[in-house]
């Protein structure tokens, strides 16, 4: 193992009734990661205006917030007191900061184009939303980043040619300790989201790339932040110009000085100093529920980031929210939504209290409503045309920080709300907007919202392929009305075919694609077998559906070799990209294009050298087939109805050799 990596994201797992395996699986997963080891001015995004809603109010002062800070202190004394006496001295461990405990208690219980002047090759849950990953469009140019570095390949005119390289860091940065995880383009700039265990937080690289495809450093800048990771979800989304992204900041109100721990961010430079951090969020833009919060089991500040690209320098602000350390973090086209989860214990019971946060991207107020339970993953929320929000909570779960999605238990319900609900945090959901479901049997739960219908099941996920067959349920989100469709395999992927769907899942040996037709009453439509393979990628951008007519199109998804377990996705490459057109939901296979693993070099790897994000992407632009994988593009030919090579390019570092079949 080479001495520039360190130990990082390392995680706690804790799911009532979780399979020894599973456990396993996931245990590796843990020891592997551990081996692996200025003033900014105001930009348009979520400063407060006035409104009529009942909304939350932040604090006056700083004072007051200090004030406030000492009340919890007081209330947690008082508590430990009681604590002591009611379970004889020895009270229970508190969970982890980054992740509670999961515990099972009871609940009350799309599919879309990035919008911007460029064709989308990212698999995004909302139009116009667009997320970070690790590929994506500028001009005609593909824009890839990869084990710490950003590249450039050229596609206009029919090319296919690595053009720019650079560290996705800066040239007086150490990279080692940082993961740099996700991208974005936003006109001529390119933002690279990392996390820094080194510099204090997140890390936000600007790059600029001209029209020919050249890409040359621009400036850095950190946020104080704990590590925003999850195993499904993005930290970072671009609408318009505007990048927003979501940190979590674990607060201790025991501190003297509590501002010390408060977002703040810096621009690099060589010889940079902590002292150099200026706060991005004053007492007046935190806001805090009028509801009492239980700082017991740890209190965080959710922050939201709102930077404009298209001003000439990172003029960024910030709002955020107080509250428990469990969360996750959603964003529909007009809103930021953060749900935050706590577990506290009277005697021997432990129970769960929920705030639901709303930040809505016209700068209005943010507003919040008391609420139950947990979604799994972003993809448990809609916010729908019809003003509404629906979620899928489940009563055993606390969030998708880490692997905490992974681990998601207990019974499960749709709630639906009606925006005009939310408030200043002192009311909470009626229990009549709680739908109970159907719980269904296994551990890794999957959820999406298609077209008027929410579809969940559960599958292998992260652990090894299980010989287990599965039901998918299919809920009208309108009513409720749930359909019970079984399936011959598990659940690990749910995806949008237009306006029906399509399920993936292994079955322990082979790879089943099963159409879903979403009409009055959802039915399995078809079901193709890719014998003896697995999913090579577990993001959901590793999916990409390519519509070519109203029923009709082709999907493309990484495949892998058959029984590997979903978490050898961060340290090996795809296969192949798998390619099916879809025809009135009846699949037929296209073929493959296939990695050439054995002609891999050693690129000299300095920072993120685990593929968190993946490493294998389908691409469909301006009429062509690509296949990311890993160093490597492949262009398809379709013709005749079959995939066929045309040709292949390696663009790793010090290494660029085009051939041709």
């Amino acid at each position: 193992m080479k001495s520039f990596i360190r130990p990082a994201r390392t995680f706690a797992l804790s799911a009532t009734g979780f399979t020894f395996s599973a456990v396993a699986t996931l245990f590796v997963i843990s020891l592997l990661a551990a081996c692996v080891g200025r003033p900014v001015s105001s930009a348009p995004g979520l400063t407060p205006k006035a409104t009529g809603a009942k909304t939350m109010h932040a604090f006056g002062s700083e004072e007051e917030l200090k004030n406030y800070f000492r009340q919890l202190v007081e209330e947690r004394k008082k508590e430990l007191a009681r604590g002591r006496r009611d379970n004889a001295g020895n009270p229970p461990p508190a969970p982890s900061a980054a992740l509670n405990q999961a515990a099972s208690t009871d609940s009350k219980s799309g599919e879309g184009l990035a919008a911007g002047k460029d064709e989308s090759i990212t698999n995004t849950q909302h139009a116009g939303v667009d997320e970070g990953g690790i590929v994506k469009l500028h001009g005609d140019h593909l824009v890839v980043l990869r084990r710490g570095r950003l590249f450039t390949v050229a596609i206009g005119d029919g090319a296919l040619k690595p053009i720019s390289a650079v560290d996705a860091f800066g040239p007086d940065i150490d990279p080692r300790s940082t993961w740099y995880d996700e991208m974005l383009v936003s006109d001529d700039t390119v933002a690279v989201i990392g996390y820094s265990y080194e510099r204090g937080g997140t890390e936000v690289g600007l790059f600029n790339i001209n029209p020919a495809g050249n890409l040359s450093y621009r400036s850095t800048y950190h946020l104080r932040s704990n590590d925003y990771y999850s195993s499904r979800n993005y930290a970072s989304r671009l609408i318009g110009s505007k990048l927003i992204f979501y940190t979590p900041l674990y607060l201790s109100p025991y501190s003297d000085n509590p501002f010390a721990q408060f977002p703040a961010v810096r621009k690099w430079h060589k010889g940079a100093t902590a002292a150099e951090f200026q706060r991005i969020v004053s007492a007046t833009h935190v806001y805090r529920p009028e509801r009492q919060l239980n700082a017991t089991y740890g209190l965080a500040l959710h922050t939201v980031t709102v930077c404009d690209l298209a001003a000439g320098d990172f003029k960024c602000e910030a709002t955020a929210v107080l509250g428990p350390a469990g969360r996750v973090f959603y964003v529909s086209p007009d809103s930021v939504y953060v749900w935050t989860t706590d577990w506290s214990r009277n005697g021997q019971r432990l129970s769960e209290n929920s705030t639901l946060y709303r930040m809505p991207l016209d700068g209005s107020s943010p507003s919040a409503i008391g609420v139950s339970g947990s979604p799994v993953d972003q993809f448990s929320f809609l916010e729908s045309e019809d003003k509404h929000l629906n979620v899928l909570v489940r009563s055993g779960s606390a969030g998708d920080g880490m692997w905490g999605a992974e681990v998601a238990a207990g019974d499960v319900a749709l709630l639906r709300l009606p925006l005009s609900s939310f408030n200043d945090g002192s009311q909470s959901a009626s229990s009549w907007s709680y739908h109970p479901l159907p719980k269904p049997a296994g551990y890794t739960f999957q959820n999406r919202f298609v077209g008027n219908y929410l579809l969940y099941g559960t599958g292998s996920g992260w652990g090894a392929p299980q010989q287990n067959k599965a039901n998918l349920y299919a809920v009208r989100w309108t009513d409720g009305d749930t359909t019970e469709l079984p399936l011959t395999h598990g659940v690990d992927r749910i995806e949008a075919l237009g306006a029906n769907a399509i399920v993936v899942g292994t079955d322990g040996k082979d790879l089943h694609f099963t159409a879903v037709r979403l009409g009055d009453s959802p039915e399995v439509a078809d079901e193709f077998i890719r014998k003896d393979a697995s999913q090579g990628e577990l993001r959901s951008q590793g999916f990409f559906y390519k519509p070519d007519g109203a029923d009709s199109g082709v999907l493309g998804l990484p495949i892998s070799v058959p029984g590997r377990a979903g978490y050898q996705s961060l340290f090996q490459g795809s296969a192949a990209i798998l390619f099916l057109r879809n025809d009135s939901l009846h699949f037929e296979e296209l073929g493959e294009l296939g990695a050439e693993s054995d002609k891999a070099v050693d690129d000299g790897c300095r920072a993120s050298c685990v593929d968190w994000y993946g490493n294998s992407r389908p691409l469909f632009v301006r009429g062509r087939v690509l296949a990311l994988l890993g160093y490597e593009i492949v262009e398809g030919n379709l013709k005749d109805g079959r995939m066929r090579e045309l040709r292949r390019i390696n663009y790793a570092p010090q290494r660029a050799q085009v051939t041709s079949r």
